[in-house]
């Protein structure tokens, strides 16, 4: 009865609180340590094909080469999301950092077409918003949980909405498109940060977490976070931004 009420003691249910928000911000560290790795990548990447144009001038050339910069990074999300749990940690890392370099070399077309100080305004924004939405998501009680598939839903509607605009060329629709944008992934970046949270408050005393593998986990919720702010930060560019 002794050894039963100790387990129980308000000392020892906090003590395993703490311990319970050790590993998660020790998993929350790891993500975002991930996170700005890749960014950091993208950056350095961006900028140097922007001021090295020999190394641009064959992408911009060739059609075929463009186009596989452009799009080569949807492949890469889309199999680190379907083959997560074929590939091991260390493979999906290398996927990221691949991912960000390429994502990189489309971005520095971005330096090209805008005003360097519109970039780095709308950039210095983008990481204000993402920073206060990610403490709201993981300091907040209320479950996110129902905002997160609304702000999914309208995703969907901004790609599919992306999609019709492409053939339409309306500014105005553009507007109201990115408009809509900002709010779909500043709310995303509080969803996900508290669904990270979650996760790393599931994981035991031996490292282990019942909804997949730590490593491989921080790394796709890096991959999540990394989404949330590159295109919060598109969004603003192609609101505020005033092209060359």
């Amino acid at each position: 009865m002794e050894d039963n009420y100790s387990r129980s003691t308000p000392e020892t249910i906090f003590s395993r609180q703490e311990a319970v928000g050790s590993r998660s911000r020790s998993f929350l560290s790891n993500v975002f340590s991930y996170m700005f790795v890749a960014l950091g990548i993208t950056a350095a990447v961006a900028y140097f094909f922007a001021t090295n144009q020999q190394y641009l001038d064959p992408i911009k050339t060739n059609k075929l080469l463009f186009y596989a910069v452009i799009f080569a990074p949807i492949g890469f999300v889309l199999l680190m999301s379907f083959a997560f749990n074929r590939l091991s940690a260390p493979v999906l890392l290398a996927l990221l950092v691949l991912y960000s370099a390429i994502n990189g070399i489309s971005f520095s077309f971005i330096f090209l077409a805008y005003t360097t100080s519109s970039v780095f305004g709308c950039f210095l924004t983008a990481s204000l918003m993402f920073g206060i939405m990610a403490v709201m998501g993981y300091t907040t009680k209320q479950d996110l949980t129902s905002m997160g598939r609304l702000m999914t839903m309208g995703l969907i509607g901004i790609v599919i909405a992306m999609i019709v605009n492409w053939f339409l060329q309306s500014k105005q629709f553009d507007y109201i498109v990115s408009f809509i944008g900002v709010i779909v992934f500043t709310g995303l970046t509080a969803y996900d940060v508290q669904k990270l949270k979650r996760i790393g408050e599931g994981i035991d005393e031996q490292g282990n977490v019942m909804s997949g593998d730590v490593k491989k986990l921080a790394v796709m919720g890096a991959l999540s976070l990394y989404l949330d702010f590159i295109n919060l930060f598109l969004m603003l560019l192609r609101l505020f931004g005033r092209r060359n």
